[in-house]
């Protein structure tokens, strides 16, 4: 299987880095972890502009991989799943892609186009942060539809 995280976020290294390497690692052996990270110079101008702007700028951005595989969304307002239901999403798939959206979220156009829409909770968390805990998810996932013990 293969996995993409795609996300509106400057390429930059951070002091995850070394948990992302690690989880990228457990879970290499069910799947391929490719970490899209995306931020262009119409992003930046489009977060002087307005909150509606800088939504059209990741759109525009995120656009050519959202039909490329089953598409989640990682939305505040998605729905809350647990455990279980997440590695449902990883079930039976060959590609799986999870967006991240920028500051401001996602236009609701895209998230009309996505397969799922879910939230990793109801506080609210840096991108950095949530994708240790949607790396952390994705190997739960795993482990749970593989029934090994790491999920217990």
């Amino acid at each position: 299987m293969n996995i993409d995280i795609v996300s509106i976020a400057k390429k930059e290294h951070s002091t995850y880095d070394p948990l992302y390497k690690e989880l990228t690692k457990m879970i290499s052996r069910f799947a391929k972890v490719k970490d899209i990270e995306l931020f262009n110079k119409d992003v930046t101008k489009a977060h002087t502009i307005s909150s509606m702007a800088s939504k059209q700028a990741y759109t525009k951005l995120l656009n050519p991989h959202i039909n490329k595989g089953f598409s989640v969304s990682l939305h505040p307002d998605g729905k809350i799943i647990d455990s279980y239901e997440f590695s449902k999403l990883l079930d039976g798939k060959i590609a799986i892609k999870f967006f991240i959206g920028g500051a401001y979220g996602f236009e609701d156009s895209f998230l009309k186009q996505s397969d799922a829409v879910i939230s990793l909770g109801n506080m609210t968390m840096s991108h950095k942060i949530a994708k240790v805990v949607l790396l952390e998810q994705i190997y739960r996932g795993f482990s749970i539809l593989s029934n090994h013990p790491y999920h217990k």
